[in-house]
């Protein structure tokens, strides 16, 4: 079972999706939790099915006291790079929440705030604190629903089954059809 709160401060959990995608944006989630939320099916978006995260994302958007999604697109991750471009979104869904928080939990060992919040960074955050995973339901579903849209202006890369992965079918694709605008052209494609 996951733990609600790490700190009796005002607290956001977030974390990324796509990072590891050969296509497509990075995509980031904050959430601010009630401190007396519970729900045992919430976990790292990675460890359950597709339906099962839209239905959290539903319960998380209904109950959550604060949430924010933020899509940095190709043409930054390529400029930045995609740690950096991480970070950013991270940073920006943050600031974008309607009630700051005091306290950041965030998924993984690197951040750095540029909100002067204190933050504490834990690996596999998203499998230990629900709202690091409400924060990981809420990228992960988003940037679904945005490659799912961007696939069916380029149906070969077959976007709404991979989302931007490296799958053997999607770099079959890329030898065929070569890459495409939304294509992270400094990341090794073949």
């Amino acid at each position: 079972m996951l733990i609600n709160s790490y700190s009796n401060l005002i607290e956001c959990g977030t974390d990324e999706a796509g990072r590891g995608c050969l296509a497509g944006p990075v995509t980031a989630a904050a959430v601010i939790l009630p401190k007396d939320f519970i729900n045992d099916e919430l976990t790292d978006s990675k460890k359950i099915s597709k339906n099962k995260r839209l239905e959290l994302r539903e319960i998380i958007l209904n109950k959550a006291l604060a949430y924010s999604v933020v899509h940095i697109p190709t043409n930054i991750i390529e400029k930045i790079n995609i740690l950096n471009a991480s970070i950013l979104a991270m940073n920006k869904s943050i600031e974008q929440l309607s009630i700051k928080p005091e306290f950041i939990l965030v998924d993984g060992n690197r951040f750095s705030s540029k909100n002067n919040i204190p933050f504490k960074c834990i690996i596999k955050g998203d499998s230990k604190y629900m709202n690091i995973a409400a924060a990981s339901i809420l990228a992960k579903t988003s940037r679904d629903e945005l490659m799912e849209k961007l696939s069916l202006k380029f149906p070969n890369y077959k976007w709404e089954k991979n989302n931007g992965y490296p799958t053997k079918e999607h770099r079959e694709a890329l030898l065929k059809y070569g890459s495409t605008i939304h294509h992270r052209k400094s990341f090794k494609l073949l």
